[in-house]
């Protein structure tokens, strides 16, 4: 769906955010999606190493 969007579709939708948003307000929106992206991942990797490491006790258990 998303990469259906285009150039066109993305020129639309900045040009949209900044008639909403304003000029003043863009970066500190992108800046606190950065930072909300960057905290889902390092959860998301915190995730899986508390799997991996369940995994390998589990693994050392059976042997």
């Amino acid at each position: 769906m998303i990469s259906n969007i285009g150039i066109p579709g993305i020129i639309l939708i900045v040009v949209i955010a900044l008639i909403v948003f304003g000029p003043n307000k863009l970066p500190e929106l992108g800046r606190a999606a950065g930072r909300t992206l960057k905290e889902f991942k390092s959860a998301t990797k915190d995730l899986t190493n508390f799997d991996d490491d369940t995994e390998e006790k589990k693994a050392n258990k059976k042997a």
